[in-house]
């Protein structure tokens, strides 16, 4: 079981980045993904989730309207596109996968509900 990240990198204020997280090793298809970030000495928090059952999303109210997940199937990647970017979305970047049990249990936007996570990858704004 294996999530690799990649897309990461500095951009400016306003500027985008699309991530992409590459799954293997079982079928995420009943899994729910999520993207969730990290900045230095703060909590990881979610930034959006899709049920890959259903394709239903979900995100922060910090990243509404700015950012989406989407996933590829027929190459087991999922992605985020990050639009309007700001000096507050900086922080490593990870990909999850979850158990719909799990999900069903803790919420899709809690990273108790998570089993399955990637290393990570780092977005700085400026």
């Amino acid at each position: 079981v294996q999530l690799v990240e990649s897309g990461g990198g500095s951009v400016q204020a306003g500027g985008s980045l699309r991530l992409s997280c590459v799954v293997s090793g079982f079928n995420y298809k009943s899994y729910c993904m999520a993207w969730f970030r990290q900045a230095p000495a703060k909590e990881r928090e979610a930034v959006a989730a899709i049920w890959s059952d259903s394709g239903s999303t979900h995100y922060a109210d910090s990243v509404k309207d700015r950012f989406t997940i989407s996933e590829d199937a027929a190459k087991d990647t999922v992605y985020l596109e990050m639009n309007s970017l700001k000096p507050e979305d900086s922080g490593m970047y990870y990909c999850a996968a979850g158990r719909l049990d799990e999900i069903e249990a803790f919420g899709a936007m809690t990273s108790k509900a998570y089993s399955t996570w990637g290393q990570g990858t780092q977005v700085t704004v400026s």
